[in-house]
Protein backbone atom coordinates (compact mmCIF):
# COMPACT_ATOMS: atom_id res chain seq x y z
CA UNK A 1 0.00 0.00 0.00
CA UNK A 2 1.40 3.51 -1.06
CA UNK A 3 2.11 6.10 1.27
CA UNK A 4 -0.16 9.10 0.86
CA UNK A 5 0.53 12.34 2.65
CA UNK A 6 -2.62 13.75 2.88
CA UNK A 7 -2.55 16.82 6.11
CA UNK A 8 -6.06 17.12 8.35
CA UNK A 9 -7.88 14.34 7.29
CA UNK A 10 -10.86 13.26 9.74
CA UNK A 11 -12.47 10.03 9.10
CA UNK A 12 -15.19 7.91 11.26
CA UNK A 13 -16.21 4.65 11.69
CA UNK A 14 -19.08 2.91 12.67
CA UNK A 15 -19.84 -0.38 13.98
CA UNK A 16 -23.01 -1.91 15.08
CA UNK A 17 -23.52 -5.08 16.78
CA UNK A 18 -27.20 -6.67 17.10
CA UNK A 19 -28.48 -10.47 17.69
CA UNK A 20 -29.98 -11.53 14.73
CA UNK A 21 -32.61 -13.54 16.08
CA UNK A 22 -31.15 -17.25 14.65
CA UNK A 23 -28.75 -17.59 17.49
CA UNK A 24 -26.13 -15.67 15.87
CA UNK A 25 -25.03 -11.43 15.29
CA UNK A 26 -25.81 -9.45 12.53
CA UNK A 27 -24.40 -6.01 11.77
CA UNK A 28 -27.24 -3.94 11.18
CA UNK A 29 -24.19 -0.56 10.88
CA UNK A 30 -20.56 -1.36 9.58
CA UNK A 31 -19.38 2.47 7.84
CA UNK A 32 -15.94 3.41 7.38
CA UNK A 33 -15.19 6.49 5.59
CA UNK A 34 -11.40 8.16 4.02
CA UNK A 35 -8.36 6.14 5.80
CA UNK A 36 -10.69 4.16 7.83
CA UNK A 37 -12.37 0.59 6.22
CA UNK A 38 -14.53 -2.14 7.73
CA UNK A 39 -14.87 -5.56 6.25
CA UNK A 40 -16.76 -8.26 7.65
CA UNK A 41 -14.28 -11.77 7.79
CA UNK A 42 -16.13 -15.12 8.99
CA UNK A 43 -16.86 -15.53 12.17
CA UNK A 44 -17.36 -18.32 14.35
CA UNK A 45 -20.42 -19.54 16.44
CA UNK A 46 -22.28 -16.75 17.45
CA UNK A 47 -19.96 -13.88 17.07
CA UNK A 48 -19.35 -11.68 14.15
CA UNK A 49 -15.96 -10.32 13.15
CA UNK A 50 -15.03 -7.28 12.05
CA UNK A 51 -11.49 -6.20 10.60
CA UNK A 52 -10.04 -2.36 10.16
CA UNK A 53 -8.53 -2.01 7.18
CA UNK A 54 -6.27 0.95 6.79
CA UNK A 55 -7.05 2.40 3.34
CA UNK A 56 -3.85 4.87 3.39
CA UNK A 57 -0.99 5.88 6.20
CA UNK A 58 -1.83 7.47 9.35
CA UNK A 59 -2.60 8.97 11.21
CA UNK A 60 0.08 12.10 10.27
CA UNK A 61 0.28 14.97 12.29
CA UNK A 62 -3.42 17.13 12.69
CA UNK A 63 -5.33 13.81 11.23
CA UNK A 64 -8.36 13.41 13.70
CA UNK A 65 -9.79 9.20 13.55
CA UNK A 66 -12.37 7.81 15.37
CA UNK A 67 -13.85 4.20 15.57
CA UNK A 68 -17.27 3.54 17.53
CA UNK A 69 -18.10 -0.13 18.39
CA UNK A 70 -21.66 -1.03 20.01
CA UNK A 71 -22.39 -4.40 20.90
CA UNK A 72 -26.29 -4.17 21.54
CA UNK A 73 -28.11 -6.86 24.20
CA UNK A 74 -27.03 -10.11 23.57
CA UNK A 75 -24.58 -9.90 20.86
CA UNK A 76 -21.33 -11.04 20.07
CA UNK A 77 -18.43 -9.19 18.34
CA UNK A 78 -14.83 -9.74 17.64
CA UNK A 79 -12.77 -6.60 16.15
CA UNK A 80 -9.05 -7.05 14.95
CA UNK A 81 -6.86 -4.79 12.23
CA UNK A 82 -5.34 -6.07 8.78
CA UNK A 83 -2.10 -4.34 9.92
CA UNK A 84 0.35 -2.47 12.88
CA UNK A 85 -1.04 1.25 12.64
CA UNK A 86 1.62 3.96 11.78
CA UNK A 87 1.69 7.04 13.77
CA UNK A 88 3.72 9.24 11.50
CA UNK A 89 4.91 12.87 11.37
CA UNK A 90 2.88 15.27 8.60
CA UNK A 91 3.83 17.84 6.14
CA UNK A 92 1.66 20.19 8.91
CA UNK A 93 3.25 20.02 12.67
CA UNK A 94 0.50 19.51 15.13
CA UNK A 95 -0.54 16.76 17.34
CA UNK A 96 -2.63 14.10 15.69
CA UNK A 97 -5.94 11.95 17.33
CA UNK A 98 -7.33 8.57 17.98
CA UNK A 99 -10.50 8.43 19.40
CA UNK A 100 -12.14 4.47 19.92
CA UNK A 101 -15.04 4.52 21.71
CA UNK A 102 -16.94 1.42 22.95
CA UNK A 103 -20.29 0.16 24.38
CA UNK A 104 -21.26 -2.98 25.22
CA UNK A 105 -25.11 -4.03 25.95
CA UNK A 106 -26.22 -6.35 28.59
CA UNK A 107 -25.42 -10.13 27.93
CA UNK A 108 -23.00 -8.95 25.19
CA UNK A 109 -19.41 -9.47 24.61
CA UNK A 110 -16.66 -7.34 22.62
CA UNK A 111 -13.31 -8.91 22.22
CA UNK A 112 -11.16 -5.78 20.89
CA UNK A 113 -7.87 -6.91 19.45
CA UNK A 114 -6.05 -4.56 17.08
CA UNK A 115 -2.83 -5.00 15.93
CA UNK A 116 0.07 -3.13 17.51
CA UNK A 117 0.50 1.08 17.50
CA UNK A 118 3.93 1.69 16.26
CA UNK A 119 5.15 5.94 17.72
CA UNK A 120 7.27 7.15 14.25
CA UNK A 121 10.28 9.41 14.59
CA UNK A 122 8.68 13.28 14.65
CA UNK A 123 5.21 11.60 15.49
CA UNK A 124 2.90 13.30 17.93
CA UNK A 125 -0.52 10.86 18.67
CA UNK A 126 -2.87 11.39 21.20
CA UNK A 127 -4.94 7.95 21.32
CA UNK A 128 -8.26 7.77 23.52
CA UNK A 129 -10.05 4.72 24.38
CA UNK A 130 -13.40 4.83 27.04
CA UNK A 131 -15.23 1.52 27.33
CA UNK A 132 -18.79 1.62 28.72
CA UNK A 133 -19.67 -1.92 29.96
CA UNK A 134 -23.56 -3.10 31.30
CA UNK A 135 -23.36 -4.98 34.28
CA UNK A 136 -23.43 -8.62 32.59
CA UNK A 137 -21.20 -7.32 29.63
CA UNK A 138 -18.20 -9.26 28.79
CA UNK A 139 -14.66 -8.00 27.47
CA UNK A 140 -11.33 -8.53 26.33
CA UNK A 141 -9.55 -5.02 24.89
CA UNK A 142 -5.70 -5.49 24.38
CA UNK A 143 -3.89 -2.23 23.76
CA UNK A 144 -0.21 -2.61 22.88
CA UNK A 145 2.07 0.38 21.83
CA UNK A 146 6.01 0.34 20.54
CA UNK A 147 7.97 3.03 20.71
CA UNK A 148 10.07 3.53 17.15
CA UNK A 149 10.25 1.34 14.61
CA UNK A 150 13.97 -0.77 14.56
CA UNK A 151 16.39 1.38 15.91
CA UNK A 152 14.49 4.08 15.19
CA UNK A 153 13.67 6.75 18.65
CA UNK A 154 10.28 7.16 19.08
CA UNK A 155 7.93 10.12 18.70
CA UNK A 156 5.51 11.45 21.19
CA UNK A 157 2.90 9.04 22.29
CA UNK A 158 -0.31 9.75 24.76
CA UNK A 159 -2.87 6.93 25.45
CA UNK A 160 -5.60 7.08 27.88
CA UNK A 161 -8.02 4.30 28.76
CA UNK A 162 -10.85 4.45 30.66
CA UNK A 163 -13.28 1.76 31.89
CA UNK A 164 -16.54 1.66 33.14
CA UNK A 165 -19.06 -1.05 34.11
CA UNK A 166 -22.59 -0.37 35.27
CA UNK A 167 -21.68 3.42 35.61
CA UNK A 168 -19.03 2.86 37.51
CA UNK A 169 -15.15 3.57 36.68
CA UNK A 170 -12.75 0.44 37.47
CA UNK A 171 -10.17 1.82 35.10
CA UNK A 172 -8.65 5.46 33.95
CA UNK A 173 -5.26 5.52 33.65
CA UNK A 174 -2.71 7.64 31.23
CA UNK A 175 0.92 7.05 29.55
CA UNK A 176 2.68 9.47 27.80
CA UNK A 177 6.12 8.82 26.03
CA UNK A 178 8.88 10.17 23.80
CA UNK A 179 10.09 13.69 23.41
CA UNK A 180 7.82 16.22 25.32
CA UNK A 181 6.26 14.04 27.60
CA UNK A 182 6.66 14.70 31.44
CA UNK A 183 10.40 13.10 32.88
CA UNK A 184 10.84 9.84 34.04
CA UNK A 185 8.76 8.13 31.45
CA UNK A 186 11.62 5.89 30.12
CA UNK A 187 13.30 5.52 33.62
CA UNK A 188 12.40 2.13 36.31
CA UNK A 189 9.35 3.19 37.69
CA UNK A 190 7.62 3.16 33.81
CA UNK A 191 9.08 1.29 30.49
CA UNK A 192 12.98 1.27 32.26
CA UNK A 193 14.22 1.11 28.66
CA UNK A 194 11.74 -1.35 27.27
CA UNK A 195 10.32 -0.16 24.12
CA UNK A 196 6.94 -2.00 23.58
CA UNK A 197 4.17 -1.62 26.15
CA UNK A 198 0.48 -3.30 26.55
CA UNK A 199 -2.47 -3.54 28.46
CA UNK A 200 -5.14 -6.42 28.31
CA UNK A 201 -8.24 -5.47 30.26
CA UNK A 202 -10.62 -8.19 30.77
CA UNK A 203 -14.02 -8.01 32.19
CA UNK A 204 -15.98 -10.70 32.74
CA UNK A 205 -19.25 -11.31 35.10
CA UNK A 206 -18.17 -14.05 36.99
CA UNK A 207 -14.78 -12.25 38.39
CA UNK A 208 -17.65 -10.78 40.95
CA UNK A 209 -18.02 -14.45 42.46
CA UNK A 210 -14.83 -15.70 42.17
CA UNK A 211 -12.18 -13.21 42.19
CA UNK A 212 -8.59 -13.16 40.44
CA UNK A 213 -5.83 -12.99 42.72
CA UNK A 214 -2.70 -10.00 42.00
CA UNK A 215 -0.11 -11.78 40.72
CA UNK A 216 3.44 -11.47 38.91
CA UNK A 217 3.62 -12.49 35.35
CA UNK A 218 7.37 -12.97 34.53
CA UNK A 219 9.59 -10.32 35.34
CA UNK A 220 8.18 -7.56 32.99
CA UNK A 221 4.03 -8.15 33.54
CA UNK A 222 1.69 -8.02 36.51
CA UNK A 223 -2.27 -9.28 36.64
CA UNK A 224 -4.20 -6.91 38.83
CA UNK A 225 -7.80 -6.99 40.10
CA UNK A 226 -9.83 -3.83 39.75
CA UNK A 227 -12.90 -2.31 41.99
CA UNK A 228 -15.33 -4.69 39.83
CA UNK A 229 -15.52 -7.77 37.80
CA UNK A 230 -12.65 -7.01 35.67
CA UNK A 231 -8.55 -7.43 35.67
CA UNK A 232 -5.77 -5.58 34.57
CA UNK A 233 -2.83 -7.05 32.93
CA UNK A 234 0.00 -4.59 32.03
CA UNK A 235 3.45 -5.61 30.34
CA UNK A 236 6.70 -4.17 28.60
CA UNK A 237 8.51 -5.87 26.43
CA UNK A 238 11.89 -5.33 24.36
CA UNK A 239 9.61 -5.34 21.69
CA UNK A 240 6.54 -5.90 20.13
CA UNK A 241 6.77 -10.03 19.37
CA UNK A 242 7.46 -10.47 23.36
CA UNK A 243 5.27 -8.21 24.04
CA UNK A 244 2.64 -9.64 22.48
CA UNK A 245 3.61 -13.32 23.72
CA UNK A 246 3.50 -12.21 27.23
CA UNK A 247 -0.45 -10.56 27.10
CA UNK A 248 -1.56 -14.18 24.94
CA UNK A 249 0.01 -16.06 27.57
CA UNK A 250 -1.85 -14.06 30.25
CA UNK A 251 -5.25 -14.58 28.65
CA UNK A 252 -4.76 -18.03 28.09
CA UNK A 253 -3.90 -18.08 32.01
CA UNK A 254 -7.25 -16.89 32.22
CA UNK A 255 -9.03 -19.55 30.58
Amino acid sequence: MGRVIVSGVRATARIVAREDGRGGTALPVLEGDGPLALRRTRGRGAEAQVMLVGAMSGPLGGDHFAVEADVERGARLRVGSAAATLALPGQEKGESRYDVRLSVAEDGELLWLPEQLISVRGSDLRVTTRVDLADSARLVLREEQVLGRVGEEPGRLTSRLSVRVAGRTVLDQELACGPGAPGGWDGPAVLAGHRAVGQLVVVRPEFTREPVAARMLGECAALAPLAGPAVLVTAVAADGLRLRRVLDEALASLG
